[in-house]
Order: structure tokens, then sequence, then C-alpha cells
């Protein structure tokens, strides 16, 4: 139920910054509309509110710093606002739990990889997103390596 959270937050934080809705709206969208619904596409996987709710609060209070350990794991020349929009997402999406909750730095390193995984299955993101998650990690909870 975690993995879905994480993955619903990351389409939430892009939401927010695609259609400039609120913190607010966007939640109470996502956990009316997607957590366990059916549709005729298909059916939402069930997740855990409260996960969701930490991580997507995390990710908007703690955006400017997690921006800033982004940018410091990137090359010079791919500041945040340049890359593409669901990774920085995900990325803010992990550095919010990376930061802000007790889950431990290499399991969010893994779970958001999955996330990278399942947004750019054939692409190379996934290495990329590891590569900066880990940096990201080491920097903001350097005991846990």
């Amino acid at each position: 139920m975690k993995s879905a959270a994480r993955l619903y937050a990351v389409q939430a934080l892009f939401q927010m910054e695609t259609s400039g809705q609120t913190v607010e709206a966007v939640t109470r969208e996502f956990e009316t509309h997607r957590f366990g619904a059916t549709y005729e596409e298909g059916e939402f996987a069930e997740g855990d509110v409260d996960h969701f709710r930490a991580v997507v609060g995390g990710a908007v209070n703690w955006q400017a710093k997690i921006d800033q350990m982004t940018d410091r794991a990137l090359v010079a020349a791919w500041p945040i606002d340049r890359i593409d929009p669901v990774l920085r997402a995900l990325f803010r999406a992990a550095g919010a739990e990376i930061v802000d909750t007790a889950t431990p730095p290499k399991v969010a390193i893994t779970e958001y990889v999955d996330v990278a995984k399942a947004f750019f299955p054939d692409g190379k993101e996934p290495k990329f997103v590891n590569a900066v998650l880990d940096h990201m990690a080491r920097e903001a909870k350097p005991e846990a390596f």
C-alpha cells in the first residue's frame, strides 16, 4: 500500500505543477477518485492514505530544500527546472520521504527507482533516478550509509 501511495504522490505532485492546483485540491481528488477506485479502464490500487499525505505534504513543505539537494546531485548544465516534470515530481516525492519520514533512505531509493520504471519502462531514467537519489540521501542522512 505504501508503494501505491508513492506512485500516487508522484502523480499528484506532477498534477499540482502542471495544473496549478493546490495541495488540498489534489490530495482530495486522489483520495476520492484514485485510491481503490474502479473505472472502465481498470482498477486503481488501494494506497496508504497517511503515507501519501506525508509524502505530498513533505514535498510541498520542504520543496526548496529538496530542489537544492536535487540541483547538487545533477550536473550544473541540468538544473532541476530543466528536467522532465515527471522526474522533478519523483525527486520531490522521494526527497520528502528521505528528509521528512522514518523510511530508511535505501528503501526510499529502491521504491522510487521502481516508480521510475513504471513511468519509463524502456528508458535510462531509472538508473539516473538511482544515482540522483543516492546522492540526495547521502547528503540528507549520511549516517544511513
